[in-house]
């Protein structure tokens, strides 16, 4: 019955010493491996699949009836001479410059009220929160019935203090202002969470020091706070970015990229092309186009934020 232990501990002792050393490490890379798989498989079949597809068809001149006919590099070189694209990218990039900052500094300061318990904290929580946690649809629709230039809710409001109601339909400032509002009320309630947990999550002895030091509220939210809140700003700032860059839903139902281009996006413009115009190689490669940008803008931002941290 002894047998068999003896022969396997003998087995190991022979083995050379640089294996034995090794099979730990191997045991560990499988276990990790084995873990990752799931998630592995989820990005390869959700993200990596149809990210492939995407380029692929990008290369084709495809209507997504019949054979598709191979371009090249065609539909790129299409963008360089399509007004509509450019538009679209510039209203992007401009919806980002200000969402962004924006929605990090009223998410930072709904969650300062919400961790100083003021009165009507509930009423922030409920107003900002509420957008992040329902169909972005629903928000979107929410957005169209406040701002209808007929009925709207905030029509009557303007007009009811004696003044002028803007079209926020045919007019395009109006129509853009209109959705950049929707969009700040959808995508502050991440901030807001975010924010509110790493300030739970700052250490109180830290900021009774500053206070001691003699700092005012304003130089401990300068000096100590905001400081140690970096982290979550990068992080946001990247979330929101690519958020950005992806919004659909809301400029869709309210304005449909118009009056005359004004709300025009580049996804909505890349699903105007691929569905409405059947040219799907060709909103195939603006998606692309997104894609490289979003992912070379985060890259960017991280090593400055690198940079940053090695400074300190």
């Amino acid at each position: 019955m002894t047998a068999p232990p003896a022969t396997t501990t003998a087995t190991s002792a022979s083995a050379p010493p640089a294996l034995r050393r090794r099979a730990p490490a191997v045991r560990r890379w499988a276990t990790s491996y084995a873990l990752l798989a799931p998630a592995l498989l989820l990005f390869g079949v959700f993200v990596l699949y149809p990210l492939v597809g995407a380029v692929r068809i990008s290369l084709t001149d495809s209507s997504g009836i019949g054979e598709a006919r191979f371009v090249g590099f065609g539909n790129y070189a299409a963008m360089a001479g399509d007004p509509t694209f450019w538009r679209a990218a510039l209203n992007t990039a401009l919806l980002a410059a200000v969402s962004v900052p924006v929605s990090l500094l009223l998410g930072l300061g709904v969650a300062l009220l919400l961790r100083d318990r003021v009165p009507g904290g509930g009423l922030f929580r409920a107003v900002f929160l509420a957008p992040y946690v329902i169909s972005g649809v629903v928000v979107a629709m929410t957005g169209r019935w406040l701002f209808d230039q007929n009925v709207g809710i905030v029509d009557r409001v303007l007009g009811g203090l004696g003044l002028p109601a803007p079209e926020w339909q045919s007019d395009g400032t109006a129509a853009s202002v209109s959705v950049l509002v929707v969009l700040l009320w959808a995508r502050t309630g991440l901030a807001v969470i975010l924010y509110l947990s790493a300030l739970q999550g700052i250490d109180a002895d830290v900021l009774e020091a500053a206070e001691l030091d003699g700092a005012s509220p304003r130089q401990r939210l300068r000096f100590v706070v905001w400081p140690l809140l970096r982290p979550t700003t990068f992080f946001l700032t990247v979330m929101l970015v690519i958020e950005t860059f992806q919004v659909f839903d809301i400029v869709w139902v309210m304005t449909r990229g118009g009056p005359a281009g004004a709300t025009e996006l580049l996804v909505t413009y890349a699903y105007n092309q691929g569905f409405s115009a059947r040219r799907q190689g060709y909103g195939s490669a603006i998606g692309v186009v997104v894609f490289v940008v979003v992912l070379a803008a985060t890259v960017l931002w991280w090593r400055a934020q690198r940079r940053s941290e090695e400074e300190l």
